[in-house]
Protein backbone atom coordinates (compact mmCIF):
# COMPACT_ATOMS: atom_id res chain seq x y z
CA UNK A 1 0.00 0.00 0.00
CA UNK A 2 1.40 3.42 -0.99
CA UNK A 3 2.63 5.63 1.83
CA UNK A 4 0.69 8.80 2.60
CA UNK A 5 2.74 11.73 1.30
CA UNK A 6 1.44 13.93 4.13
CA UNK A 7 3.16 11.70 6.70
CA UNK A 8 6.60 12.60 5.34
CA UNK A 9 8.85 15.35 6.64
CA UNK A 10 10.76 17.50 4.12
CA UNK A 11 13.93 15.62 5.10
CA UNK A 12 12.35 12.20 4.45
CA UNK A 13 10.98 13.30 1.11
CA UNK A 14 14.31 14.93 0.16
CA UNK A 15 16.09 11.64 0.88
CA UNK A 16 13.69 9.78 -1.41
CA UNK A 17 14.16 12.43 -4.11
CA UNK A 18 17.96 12.17 -3.85
CA UNK A 19 17.70 8.44 -4.51
CA UNK A 20 15.70 9.32 -7.61
CA UNK A 21 18.35 11.77 -8.79
CA UNK A 22 16.17 14.80 -8.05
CA UNK A 23 17.25 18.00 -6.25
CA UNK A 24 16.28 18.30 -2.58
CA UNK A 25 14.42 21.59 -3.06
CA UNK A 26 11.65 19.66 -4.79
CA UNK A 27 10.59 18.25 -1.40
CA UNK A 28 9.21 21.59 -0.22
CA UNK A 29 7.76 22.22 -3.67
CA UNK A 30 5.82 18.93 -3.53
CA UNK A 31 4.66 19.43 0.06
CA UNK A 32 3.40 22.91 -0.75
CA UNK A 33 1.26 21.37 -3.49
CA UNK A 34 -0.27 19.02 -0.91
CA UNK A 35 -0.72 21.41 2.01
CA UNK A 36 -1.15 24.85 0.44
CA UNK A 37 -2.77 24.09 -2.91
CA UNK A 38 -4.69 21.07 -1.67
CA UNK A 39 -3.55 18.74 -4.45
CA UNK A 40 -5.19 15.31 -4.33
CA UNK A 41 -3.04 13.73 -7.04
CA UNK A 42 0.49 14.11 -8.36
CA UNK A 43 -0.92 14.77 -11.83
CA UNK A 44 -1.95 18.22 -10.57
CA UNK A 45 1.67 19.16 -9.81
CA UNK A 46 2.23 20.81 -13.17
CA UNK A 47 5.70 22.19 -12.47
CA UNK A 48 7.17 18.71 -11.94
CA UNK A 49 8.49 16.53 -14.75
CA UNK A 50 6.26 13.80 -16.14
CA UNK A 51 8.77 11.20 -14.98
CA UNK A 52 8.85 12.49 -11.41
CA UNK A 53 5.07 12.64 -11.22
CA UNK A 54 4.91 9.04 -12.38
CA UNK A 55 7.46 7.91 -9.78
CA UNK A 56 5.64 9.78 -7.01
CA UNK A 57 2.36 8.13 -8.06
CA UNK A 58 4.02 4.71 -7.89
CA UNK A 59 5.45 5.33 -4.40
CA UNK A 60 3.00 7.59 -2.56
CA UNK A 61 -0.65 8.61 -2.30
CA UNK A 62 -2.39 11.80 -1.14
CA UNK A 63 -5.50 10.45 0.60
CA UNK A 64 -7.88 12.52 2.67
CA UNK A 65 -11.04 12.08 4.74
CA UNK A 66 -14.47 11.73 3.22
CA UNK A 67 -16.92 14.58 3.74
CA UNK A 68 -19.88 12.56 5.05
CA UNK A 69 -22.14 15.48 5.84
CA UNK A 70 -22.06 19.26 5.80
CA UNK A 71 -24.53 21.06 8.07
CA UNK A 72 -25.18 24.80 7.98
CA UNK A 73 -26.51 26.82 10.91
CA UNK A 74 -28.66 29.91 10.70
CA UNK A 75 -25.73 32.00 11.98
CA UNK A 76 -23.52 30.78 9.05
CA UNK A 77 -21.59 28.28 11.18
CA UNK A 78 -20.76 25.12 9.23
CA UNK A 79 -20.09 21.67 10.66
CA UNK A 80 -18.17 19.07 8.68
CA UNK A 81 -18.66 15.41 9.57
CA UNK A 82 -15.59 13.62 8.22
CA UNK A 83 -15.14 9.90 7.67
CA UNK A 84 -11.67 8.43 8.24
CA UNK A 85 -10.02 5.53 6.43
CA UNK A 86 -10.77 3.06 9.26
CA UNK A 87 -14.44 4.06 9.52
CA UNK A 88 -14.01 6.49 12.41
CA UNK A 89 -15.79 9.83 12.30
CA UNK A 90 -14.81 13.27 13.54
CA UNK A 91 -16.26 16.76 13.35
CA UNK A 92 -14.78 20.14 12.48
CA UNK A 93 -16.60 23.47 12.72
CA UNK A 94 -16.16 26.67 10.72
CA UNK A 95 -17.19 29.62 12.90
CA UNK A 96 -17.45 33.08 11.29
CA UNK A 97 -17.29 36.18 13.45
CA UNK A 98 -20.32 38.44 13.33
CA UNK A 99 -18.50 41.75 12.98
CA UNK A 100 -15.15 41.00 11.33
CA UNK A 101 -13.44 38.87 8.70
CA UNK A 102 -12.24 36.45 11.37
CA UNK A 103 -13.07 32.84 10.50
CA UNK A 104 -12.16 30.21 13.07
CA UNK A 105 -11.86 26.50 12.39
CA UNK A 106 -12.43 24.26 15.41
CA UNK A 107 -10.68 20.91 14.85
CA UNK A 108 -10.62 17.52 16.58
CA UNK A 109 -7.60 15.63 17.91
CA UNK A 110 -9.22 12.28 18.76
CA UNK A 111 -12.15 10.08 17.74
CA UNK A 112 -14.23 10.46 20.89
CA UNK A 113 -12.63 11.43 24.20
CA UNK A 114 -11.54 9.63 27.35
CA UNK A 115 -11.58 12.55 29.79
CA UNK A 116 -15.19 12.03 30.92
CA UNK A 117 -16.17 15.68 31.47
CA UNK A 118 -19.78 15.68 32.62
CA UNK A 119 -20.85 18.68 30.51
CA UNK A 120 -19.45 17.51 27.14
CA UNK A 121 -21.26 15.41 24.52
CA UNK A 122 -18.01 14.01 23.14
CA UNK A 123 -17.35 12.36 26.51
CA UNK A 124 -20.41 10.16 26.00
CA UNK A 125 -18.59 8.42 23.13
CA UNK A 126 -15.56 7.36 25.13
CA UNK A 127 -12.17 7.31 23.46
CA UNK A 128 -12.03 5.34 20.20
CA UNK A 129 -8.52 6.35 19.13
CA UNK A 130 -6.21 9.32 18.69
CA UNK A 131 -5.73 11.00 15.35
CA UNK A 132 -2.49 10.97 13.40
CA UNK A 133 -0.88 14.33 12.63
CA UNK A 134 -1.97 14.17 8.98
CA UNK A 135 -5.59 13.47 10.02
CA UNK A 136 -5.50 16.59 12.18
CA UNK A 137 -4.07 18.70 9.35
CA UNK A 138 -6.53 17.18 6.87
CA UNK A 139 -9.36 18.91 8.69
CA UNK A 140 -7.89 22.28 7.73
CA UNK A 141 -7.43 21.17 4.13
CA UNK A 142 -11.02 19.89 3.91
CA UNK A 143 -12.41 23.09 5.42
CA UNK A 144 -10.39 25.13 2.91
CA UNK A 145 -11.78 22.97 0.11
CA UNK A 146 -15.33 23.59 1.32
CA UNK A 147 -14.70 27.35 1.38
CA UNK A 148 -13.27 27.26 -2.15
CA UNK A 149 -16.26 25.30 -3.44
CA UNK A 150 -18.63 27.73 -1.73
CA UNK A 151 -16.86 30.66 -3.39
CA UNK A 152 -17.13 28.91 -6.77
CA UNK A 153 -20.90 28.69 -6.20
CA UNK A 154 -21.01 32.45 -5.74
CA UNK A 155 -20.93 32.68 -1.96
CA UNK A 156 -18.69 35.35 -0.37
CA UNK A 157 -15.07 34.26 -0.39
CA UNK A 158 -13.55 33.72 3.05
CA UNK A 159 -10.27 32.45 4.48
CA UNK A 160 -9.53 30.58 7.69
CA UNK A 161 -7.78 33.04 10.01
CA UNK A 162 -7.64 31.01 13.23
CA UNK A 163 -7.47 27.35 14.23
CA UNK A 164 -8.52 26.10 17.66
CA UNK A 165 -8.02 22.59 19.04
CA UNK A 166 -11.40 22.60 20.78
CA UNK A 167 -13.23 19.88 18.89
CA UNK A 168 -13.52 16.21 19.74
CA UNK A 169 -10.87 14.80 22.07
CA UNK A 170 -8.26 16.07 24.53
CA UNK A 171 -5.38 17.46 22.45
CA UNK A 172 -2.71 16.89 25.08
CA UNK A 173 -3.79 13.26 25.51
CA UNK A 174 -2.45 12.99 21.96
CA UNK A 175 0.46 15.36 22.48
CA UNK A 176 3.00 13.81 20.09
CA UNK A 177 0.69 13.95 17.08
CA UNK A 178 -0.74 17.35 18.02
CA UNK A 179 2.73 18.91 18.28
CA UNK A 180 3.67 17.28 14.97
CA UNK A 181 0.49 18.63 13.37
CA UNK A 182 1.20 22.12 14.70
CA UNK A 183 4.61 21.87 13.03
CA UNK A 184 2.92 21.21 9.67
CA UNK A 185 0.26 23.87 10.23
CA UNK A 186 2.91 26.54 10.88
CA UNK A 187 5.64 25.48 8.42
CA UNK A 188 6.33 27.53 5.29
CA UNK A 189 6.14 24.26 3.31
CA UNK A 190 2.98 23.27 5.18
CA UNK A 191 -0.26 25.14 5.75
CA UNK A 192 1.60 28.35 6.62
CA UNK A 193 -0.41 29.61 9.61
CA UNK A 194 1.12 31.83 12.26
CA UNK A 195 1.35 30.07 15.65
CA UNK A 196 -0.30 33.17 17.12
CA UNK A 197 -3.41 32.11 15.21
CA UNK A 198 -3.55 28.65 16.81
CA UNK A 199 -5.00 27.84 20.23
CA UNK A 200 -4.81 24.48 22.01
CA UNK A 201 -7.42 23.81 24.69
CA UNK A 202 -6.81 21.27 27.45
CA UNK A 203 -8.58 19.95 30.52
CA UNK A 204 -5.31 20.37 32.38
CA UNK A 205 -2.73 17.64 31.72
CA UNK A 206 0.12 19.35 33.55
CA UNK A 207 3.27 17.69 32.08
CA UNK A 208 1.92 18.02 28.55
CA UNK A 209 1.05 21.70 29.09
CA UNK A 210 4.66 22.39 29.96
CA UNK A 211 5.82 20.49 26.87
CA UNK A 212 3.37 22.31 24.58
CA UNK A 213 4.67 25.71 25.65
CA UNK A 214 8.26 24.49 25.36
CA UNK A 215 7.91 22.98 21.88
CA UNK A 216 5.48 25.40 20.20
CA UNK A 217 4.49 29.06 20.24
CA UNK A 218 0.73 28.53 20.13
CA UNK A 219 -1.82 29.95 22.54
CA UNK A 220 -2.99 27.93 25.55
CA UNK A 221 -6.56 27.60 26.81
CA UNK A 222 -7.33 25.67 30.00
CA UNK A 223 -10.80 24.33 30.73
CA UNK A 224 -11.38 25.16 34.41
CA UNK A 225 -15.16 25.33 35.01
CA UNK A 226 -14.97 25.03 38.82
CA UNK A 227 -13.39 26.79 41.79
CA UNK A 228 -12.97 23.94 44.30
CA UNK A 229 -11.38 20.51 43.93
CA UNK A 230 -14.55 18.77 45.08
CA UNK A 231 -16.65 20.61 42.53
CA UNK A 232 -14.17 20.19 39.67
CA UNK A 233 -13.61 16.47 40.34
CA UNK A 234 -17.36 15.88 39.93
CA UNK A 235 -17.42 17.75 36.63
CA UNK A 236 -13.96 16.84 35.31
CA UNK A 237 -12.41 13.55 36.54
CA UNK A 238 -8.93 14.74 35.47
CA UNK A 239 -8.94 16.92 38.59
CA UNK A 240 -8.32 13.82 40.73
CA UNK A 241 -4.93 13.45 39.06
CA UNK A 242 -4.10 17.13 38.61
CA UNK A 243 -5.98 19.13 41.27
CA UNK A 244 -6.35 22.87 41.10
CA UNK A 245 -3.17 23.65 43.07
CA UNK A 246 -1.04 21.51 40.72
CA UNK A 247 -2.70 22.84 37.57
CA UNK A 248 -2.62 26.51 38.49
CA UNK A 249 0.86 26.20 39.99
CA UNK A 250 2.08 24.91 36.63
CA UNK A 251 0.33 27.78 34.86
CA UNK A 252 2.11 30.27 37.10
CA UNK A 253 5.47 28.74 36.23
CA UNK A 254 4.96 28.79 32.47
CA UNK A 255 7.44 31.09 30.69
CA UNK A 256 4.89 33.21 28.85
CA UNK A 257 6.50 35.72 26.48
CA UNK A 258 5.63 39.40 26.53
CA UNK A 259 1.97 40.19 27.01
CA UNK A 260 0.76 36.66 26.27
CA UNK A 261 -2.01 35.32 28.51
CA UNK A 262 -3.51 31.96 29.29
CA UNK A 263 -7.22 31.71 28.52
CA UNK A 264 -9.25 29.95 31.20
CA UNK A 265 -12.52 28.53 29.89
CA UNK A 266 -15.39 28.40 32.36
CA UNK A 267 -18.62 26.64 31.34
CA UNK A 268 -21.52 28.28 33.17
CA UNK A 269 -23.81 25.67 34.76
CA UNK A 270 -26.99 26.86 36.47
CA UNK A 271 -26.85 26.35 40.24
CA UNK A 272 -23.57 24.43 40.02
CA UNK A 273 -20.67 26.85 39.52
CA UNK A 274 -22.25 30.25 38.87
CA UNK A 275 -22.57 31.86 42.32
CA UNK A 276 -20.92 35.09 43.42
CA UNK A 277 -18.84 32.99 45.80
CA UNK A 278 -17.59 31.02 42.80
CA UNK A 279 -16.67 34.28 41.06
CA UNK A 280 -14.79 35.46 44.16
CA UNK A 281 -12.87 32.18 44.43
CA UNK A 282 -12.06 32.22 40.72
CA UNK A 283 -10.52 35.66 41.02
CA UNK A 284 -8.38 34.47 43.94
CA UNK A 285 -7.28 31.30 42.12
CA UNK A 286 -6.05 33.25 39.10
CA UNK A 287 -4.16 35.88 41.07
CA UNK A 288 -0.63 36.20 39.72
CA UNK A 289 -1.34 34.36 36.44
CA UNK A 290 -1.35 36.42 33.21
CA UNK A 291 -4.82 35.34 32.20
CA UNK A 292 -8.21 36.05 30.76
CA UNK A 293 -11.45 34.18 31.45
CA UNK A 294 -13.85 33.06 28.76
CA UNK A 295 -17.30 32.47 30.25
CA UNK A 296 -19.15 29.90 28.12
CA UNK A 297 -22.93 29.48 28.40
CA UNK A 298 -23.56 25.74 28.64
CA UNK A 299 -24.87 24.17 25.43
CA UNK A 300 -27.36 21.40 26.17
CA UNK A 301 -27.42 17.99 24.50
CA UNK A 302 -29.67 14.94 24.95
CA UNK A 303 -29.49 13.23 28.34
CA UNK A 304 -27.38 15.84 30.10
CA UNK A 305 -28.48 16.80 33.64
CA UNK A 306 -27.29 20.44 33.45
CA UNK A 307 -28.78 23.69 32.24
CA UNK A 308 -27.06 26.91 31.28
CA UNK A 309 -26.86 29.78 33.73
CA UNK A 310 -29.23 32.63 32.91
CA UNK A 311 -27.71 35.45 30.88
CA UNK A 312 -28.23 37.86 33.78
CA UNK A 313 -26.36 35.49 36.10
CA UNK A 314 -23.45 35.28 33.65
CA UNK A 315 -23.31 39.07 33.40
CA UNK A 316 -23.22 39.40 37.21
CA UNK A 317 -20.50 36.72 37.38
CA UNK A 318 -18.44 38.59 34.79
CA UNK A 319 -18.88 41.86 36.67
CA UNK A 320 -17.59 40.26 39.86
CA UNK A 321 -14.48 39.08 38.01
CA UNK A 322 -13.89 42.49 36.46
CA UNK A 323 -14.06 44.13 39.88
CA UNK A 324 -11.24 41.81 40.98
CA UNK A 325 -9.12 42.91 38.04
CA UNK A 326 -9.71 39.72 36.02
CA UNK A 327 -10.20 40.23 32.29
CA UNK A 328 -13.38 38.30 31.45
CA UNK A 329 -15.51 37.92 28.33
CA UNK A 330 -18.65 35.97 27.45
CA UNK A 331 -18.40 33.61 24.50
CA UNK A 332 -21.44 33.86 22.31
CA UNK A 333 -22.63 30.38 21.32
CA UNK A 334 -22.61 29.63 17.60
CA UNK A 335 -24.09 26.75 15.64
CA UNK A 336 -26.40 25.42 18.35
CA UNK A 337 -29.15 24.54 15.85
CA UNK A 338 -26.82 22.00 14.18
CA UNK A 339 -25.22 20.72 17.43
CA UNK A 340 -21.98 22.52 16.55
CA UNK A 341 -21.61 24.68 19.66
CA UNK A 342 -19.01 24.18 22.36
CA UNK A 343 -19.42 20.78 24.05
CA UNK A 344 -21.93 19.43 21.54
CA UNK A 345 -19.70 17.52 19.10
CA UNK A 346 -20.56 13.84 19.02
CA UNK A 347 -20.04 12.87 15.35
CA UNK A 348 -23.77 12.46 14.76
CA UNK A 349 -25.30 12.81 11.31
CA UNK A 350 -27.64 15.73 10.82
CA UNK A 351 -29.63 16.71 7.73
CA UNK A 352 -27.53 18.66 5.27
CA UNK A 353 -28.48 22.25 4.61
Amino acid sequence: MSRNLKELSPQELAAWLAAEGEPSYRARQILRWAFQRGARSFAEMSDLSKRLRARLTESFAIPGPQLVRLARAQDRTRKLLLGLADGGRIESVLIPAESSDRLTLCISSQVGCGMGCAFCATATLGLKRSLKAHEIVDQVLEARRELAESAARGEPQSTITNVVFMGMGEPLHNADEVVRAIGVLTADWGVGLSPRRITVSTVGLVPQIERLLRDTKVNLAVSLSATTDEQRARLMPVNRRYPLAALLGACRRLPLPGRKRITFEYVMLRGVNDSLEDARRLGQLLRGIPSKVNLIPFNEFPGVPFASSARATIEVFRGALLRQGVHATIRESRGGDIQAACGQLAAAELPAA
